[in-house]
């Protein structure tokens, strides 16, 4: 038994999820009744949920409290990346949307989830999860609470002693150790998730709605391997592909089926760390990006808003589509970490319009119905993207400040 794990450990993480991928699709269509399969991806997702907090926490307060005087981190340049992104992300949807117009048949399409009424409240809610109770914040996966006060007890742990230093250090090792340990079950729990994405939800009802996918998935590939990959050239001067492939590959693929940025944090963690990451950087900018670095929610917003807008006839001009980009990029900001969170953001971007309220949540309601790929994709491109551009930001200071030679491969093997 033990060399059939030490084998089986041996081969590519990557190797072995696809296999999960196949087991999972061939369970599903031999034994489909086998309920306790889809345990192993409920399983898996709980694990990854239960351990990223504590990762959060730990790894930030650890990285803040150690930090040397003078050494500098990269998070001004990731930010400007993650905005970059996320802005091109809303224009690319509002442009694609106008060349394949798409129309909604809206009756029947309704949900009872309440969205934000405002910019203002979008805002507002992501400055009160800020002050949230810092046992609140850990209990509800609140990242932005967690990371505020992570900072701050990192902050005021500056001038404390060596051992209670080192014994941040060894805590935030113990739980990447676990976070190892639950990474490696990943195989199991995508071959669950697989199993019940096609048992449960089936792909039959999605018919139907064939353009509108066509148009939000060839939009996400669009930012995923065209839009993405420039920015990552413009800062490295090199091919951006075998980066952008990685990360699509290690956590891409992860985040595609658990539908969740908060659950690959620490997929996100793990491979920052194969790829040589500055750890006090992307310590910080993993769980950040999980929350704000939204591309692919910019291109849900916008898709679906404009084709509730074609399907009303409502005409719409360039400065009108300029600020739509906007809206979506800033409100993409304020999605949820759950899966189908950006839907809620339709009615705020339909207000734009004078759409009415009733017709912007039958819109959602259709975006519930396709979210087993939407949202799928959606958080893939969002995930991988948080390392693409901490290692882009990363890379490209090592060339300035260092000299250093920028990667033109990345193994991961």
């Amino acid at each position: 038994m033990k060399a059939i794990l030490l084998k089986w450990n041996q081969i590519s993480l990557v190797k072995r999820i696809f296999a999960g991928l196949a087991a999972g699709i061939l369970l599903a269509l031999i034994v489909p009744k086998a309920s306790g399969i889809a345990l192993l991806g409920t399983l898996f997702v709980s694990a990854l949920k239960a351990v990223a907090p504590v990762l959060v926490l730990l790894l930030v307060m650890s990285a803040i409290a150690n930090h040397q005087k003078g050494r500098r981190t990269n998070m001004k340049s990731i930010l400007g990346l993650y905005g970059t992104s996320t802005f091109l992300a809303g224009l690319s949807a509002v442009a694609v949307s106008f060349l394949f117009p798409v129309s909604l048949s809206l009756a029947g399409a309704t949900t009872e989830v309440t969205p934000p009424g405002g910019i203002v409240e979008v805002l507002k809610g992501l400055l009160f999860k800020v002050v949230d109770n810092p046992v609140n914040a850990l209990m509800e996966a609140n990242y932005i609470g967690i990371l505020a006060w992570a900072l701050l007890l990192g902050v005021a742990l500056k001038g404390a002693g060596d051992h209670t230093k080192s014994m941040l250090t060894n805590g935030s090792d113990a739980v990447s150790q676990v976070v190892k340990w639950v990474i490696q079950l990943a195989p199991f729990g995508i071959m669950g998730l697989v199993f019940e994405a096609i048992t449960v939800s089936g792909l039959a009802s999605l018919l139907g709605y064939g353009k509108l996918l066509l148009v939000l998935v060839g939009c996400m590939l669009f930012i995923a391997l065209v839009v993405n990959p420039l920015i990552v050239y413009v800062h490295l001067r090199r091919n951006p592909y075998p980066l952008v492939f990685s990360c699509l590959k290690e956590s891409g693929l992860t985040a595609f089926f658990t539908r969740s940025s908060a659950a690959n944090i620490p997929v996100n963690m793990r491979l920052c760390e194969k790829l040589g990451l500055d750890k006090d950087t992307y310590s910080v900018s993993i769980p950040l990006g999980a929350t704000i670095n939204m591309a692919g929610a910019a291109v849900t917003i916008s898709v679906l808003t404009l084709a509730a807008v074609h399907t009303l006839g409502v005409q719409v001009d360039f400065g009108t589509a300029l600020i739509l980009s906007v809206l979506s990029a800033i409100s993409a900001a304020g999605a949820s970490g759950v899966a189908g969170g950006s839907l809620l953001l339709i009615p705020l971007a339909c207000s734009l319009f004078g759409i009415s309220n009733d017709i912007a949540m039958q819109v959602v309601g259709v975006g519930f119905i396709i979210g087993v790929i939407q949202d799928s994709c959606e958080t893939a491109l969002n995930s991988s993207s948080d390392v693409l551009f901490t290692a882009t930001a990363d890379y490209a200071k090592k060339r300035r400040e260092e000299g250093l030679p920028i990667l033109d491969t990345v193994s991961l093997d």
